[in-house]
This record gives structure tokens, sequence and C-alpha cells, in this order.
């Protein structure tokens, strides 16, 4: 049976402010709160609190047949407690239909996954234990910021424990085959990968409201006789796109809402289902290793990490970045420690982008890439002064390793150290039970031993007292 596997991503962007190089070691504080509050505020109001509303009736109307996928950075929820607790509100309804699975992803929708794979465990654990808090399920598939995946990334991800990856269907890496099958990772192949067909996503998330487009205007009852008409060996259609496509990319005056509505009934009508990701890693098989030697995204033509890394400006702010994640690890500076996962945001260096794509980019306060990237330079300038006032830069890369080697083997140890305590703590718990079910025995044997002499005492004197009865009665008589 054909099915479709529909997620939406949810990601807040941190605007930073304009920053000067004398505001550097006397001002602290990099964001523009007036615009981040505007922005989340318009956002919450145009696409989520719509959006959500329209997938919780679309459960309920279809007697939970509908199903959808989510997954939300760790900045986009901090974002969303503190302006829009009316999202996290839908998002719970959401969740108490049975009917949404959330994915982890990492923390700041940033990039560690390239460069820094200690980074990049700790964010994405950490965004796993915040979804947990919230919606009480542990995530079990990942999702990587901007769907960045290649063989090595793969590998790290199973090594956490996920079951699958979402990532995209670039025809560079799949060249003759379809995205249409479950595949998976060449590094660890009991990581599955769901492949997103960027053509019928785009077709929602960036065309469908476009006039001038041959497809123009798009229904419900159309877009599934497409996936109807794939062939019949084809069973899973990935439609993959940002939440904010409902609403914002997509006014909701091009009825965007009323076209997801209608699509659980259409495809009904064709016998086509809906499923989350994990039911299609848990029903399906793979048909074949996916190899991916250079990382790949969702992102512009070439589907790569060029939008963020394709110039020697983004390259430098890149570097200059993660050369203090290590002293940055090491930090417990709640301040230290939000602004990193702000600074690493994948928007910061997106707006350095020099490339041509035919798409608006919209920059924000920034008039061009060289204005992007002398902003954020600025405010990284500042805060590696303050992780060097934390960790000076006169200790030299050795020490530091040291350190860390030590803290990493004082965890390991504490963590093995916890494994046994749990183990004793059963161990224990099952002789005290064990103690207590044989003491409870002995208890009842002697309570039946006490039972069976008093009816052992009692019987012989109801036996004389008849007798004596039975003797007075021939006397009288």
């Amino acid at each position: 049976m054909r099915t479709i596997c529909l997620y939406f991503e949810i990601h807040q962007n941190v605007h930073l402010k304009r920053y000067r190089f004398f505001d550097i070691g006397t001002d602290h504080y990099y964001y523009d709160d007036y615009a981040n509050e505007t922005a989340i505020t318009e956002i919450t109001e145009h696409s989520y609190i719509p959006a959500l509303n329209t997938l919780i009736e679309m459960v309920k109307n279809s007697d939970g047949a509908f199903k959808v996928a989510l997954s939300i950075s760790g900045v986009a929820l901090e974002q969303l407690e503190i302006h829009a607790p009316a999202v996290i509100d839908l998002l719970r309804q959401l969740n108490d239909t049975g009917c949404c699975e959330f994915l982890a992803e990492p923390y700041s929708h940033g990039l560690s996954s390239l460069v820094n794979e200690q980074c990049f465990r700790e964010e994405v654990m950490r965004q796993a234990d915040k979804m947990k808090s919230i919606f009480g399920k542990t995530p079990k598939v990942f999702r990587n910021s901007s769907l960045i995946y290649s063989n090595e990334i793969g590998g790290i991800v199973a090594s956490m424990g996920f079951k699958g990856m979402l990532t995209e269907g670039a025809k560079h890496i799949l060249g003759w085959k379809s995205p249409h099958y479950l595949y998976h990772c060449i590094e660890a192949p009991k990581l599955k990968l769901l492949l997103r067909d960027f053509k019928l996503s785009d077709d929602i998330s960036l065309r469908f409201s476009n006039s001038e487009w041959n497809e123009y205007p798009l229904f419900a009852d159309k877009y599934i006789s497409w996936i109807d008409e794939m062939p019949q060996e084809e069973q899973i259609i990935n439609i993959f796109m940002e939440l904010s496509s409902l609403g914002i990319a997509q006014p909701l005056s091009s009825n965007i809402l009323e076209f997801v509505k209608a699509l659980p009934n259409c495809a009904k009508e064709k016998g086509i289902t809906f499923s989350t990701p994990t039911e299609i890693i848990t029903k399906l098989n793979s048909i074949s290793a996916l190899d991916v030697n250079y990382p790949l995204s969702w992102v512009d033509e070439e589907r790569d990490t060029s939008a963020w890394l394709g110039n020697s400006l983004q390259r430098e702010a890149f570097k200059k970045l993660y050369s203090v994640a290590e002293r940055v690890y090491l930090c417990q500076d709640r301040r230290i420690k939000q602004d990193w996962d702000y600074l690493q945001a994948s928007n910061n260096f997106r707006f350095m982008t020099t490339k041509k794509t035919g798409l608006r980019l919209n920059r924000g306060i920034y008039d061009s890439s060289f204005d992007a990237f002398t902003n954020y330079m600025n405010i990284l300038g500042d805060f590696i002064k303050r992780v060097d006032a934390l960790y000076p830069v006169d200790v030299d890369n050795e020490e530091l390793n040291s350190l860390l080697t030590t803290i990493k083997n004082q965890g390991e140890e504490i963590d093995e150290l916890h494994k046994e305590i749990k183990k004793m703590y059963l161990t224990e718990k099952a002789t005290l039970e064990k103690v207590e079910s044989n003491r409870s025995i002995e208890i009842l044997k002697k309570k039946m031993g006490n039972i069976t002499e008093n009816i052992k005492t009692k019987e012989p004197r109801g036996s004389n007292s008849n007798k004596v009865t039975k003797e007075g009665a021939k006397t009288k008589d």
C-alpha cells in the first residue's frame, strides 16, 4: 500500500542587533529583542496557530487516519515558550491525538555535524531531552539542520541510538534511483533513511500560489492523482517542508490550508494512507544503501552546503566560531552556553552568501553579505573574549585536550558507576523480595501449623462430649 510521510520543521531565527567594532568588550548582549518578538508574533498569528489547528482538525476528521511528523529546534522551543505559549499548547494537543511524531534535531539548528562531533552529540541529546520534557516522548528518528547528511554523519546518528533519519532525495546522489523507497546508511545499515521528494514538496512550499506556474491553481485531487500515477512498487512519498510554508511562504489568502485539509479525503479515495517515519522504518525493509561521501542538504539547486560555506567569508566565520568549541564545552556559564546556541544557528552564515539562486533572500538588517559578515564577526570577537576570560588562550591545545580527555574519562567512570549502582540496587531489591517472600511463606506455614494444632486439639473434646451425651441419653432411658 502506498503511503505519504508528511513532515514539518519549526525553527525560529534569533535576530542579531547592529553591533559595532567599538562595542567589543563593553556590550555583551547581541540580540534585537524587538525584531525577535515581532517576527515570532507574526509567524505565530499567520502560520503556526492556523496551521496547527488545521492539522489537529485533520486528525479528528479522519478518525486518526491522518498522521504527521514535526521537529522543533531547541532555540525555537525557547522562543515559543517566551513569546508564543499558545503554540506549545497546540503542539501538546496534536501530540495527545497519538497521530503526531516528534523528531530530534540539533538544539541550535546549526552546522556542528560538519565540524565537531562532540558538540553535535551534545546538542542533539539536549534537544531530545527537551522534547521529552515537553511532550513526554523520546524521539526515535533524527532530522539534521536543513536535512544535512553524509555517510559519516549517518554513522554518528546511528551510534546515538536513532533508528531512522530524514534527508534529501538529491538527484546527484540517487541518479536513476527513486526517492520513493526506504534506504539505509552505508556505514550503519540499521539506520534507515527516508528521502524527500523535492518536487512534490516544493510544489506546495514554493510554487502553490505562483500564478505563473503551469500547474496553477493546484487542487488536492490533482496533487494526489500525481502520486497515484506513480509505479505501484514505489510505496513511500516523503513530503518535507517548513511549517511556515503554510501561511508565510504561501499566504493564507491562497487557500493553502484548504488545500492541505482536503488531502486526506482525496488520498483515501485512491487507497493512499499517511504514516509517521517510525511506522515506515518499522514496517518496511530497506532496498539499498545510500552512499553520500560529501554532505548534502535540501537547500538551493546544488543540494549541498554551499549556502552556508560557499565563500571565504562564510568559511572564515565558521572556522573562527568553532575554534573555541572545546572551551565552550568545558564552560558552565549559562549566558555563554545560550549565546553559543544562538551564534551557531545556520541562518547567521546564510546571510553571508554571495550565491545567485533566483530566490529572494531576506537578510534582515544587513545590506549585503559583507555587512552580515562584519556584524557577525564583531559579535564573535566579543564572545571569544568572554570565553578566553574563562579559559585563557595561554592554555595550549595539548593541555586543553588533556583536560578534555580527563573529563571524558571521568564521565565514562561516572556512567559505569551509575550502571553498577543500578545493578546492585536491582540485585538487592530482588534479594529483599526473595527474603520477604520466604519470610511470608514461613509465617504462613507457622499460622497453618497453629490452625492444624488447634483443630487436632479441639476434635477429641468434641468427640468425648458427643459420647457422654449419648451415654447419658442411654442411662436416662
